[in-house]
């Protein structure tokens, strides 16, 4: 598998640790910027599910 293209969201900025996403034909890969080692990989329905979660404030309680 070539090495994964990481995408860092436009809001961050060089200061904050985020949530970085990469795409490939495995699926969708998300890690955190200060722990890149760390890499959940899910299916697009997944990621989907997850993106509506966090629009919609479901995890706004966790913190």
């Amino acid at each position: 598998m070539p090495p994964l293209r990481w995408q860092k969201s436009t809001y961050s900025t060089d200061q904050a640790n985020c949530v970085e996403l990469a795409a490939s034909s495995a699926g969708f890969h998300l890690r955190e910027s200060d722990e890149p080692e760390a890499v959940v990989t899910v299916t697009r329905s997944e990621l989907r599910t997850f993106i509506r979660a966090v629009r919609t404030g479901a995890f706004n309680h966790c913190y």
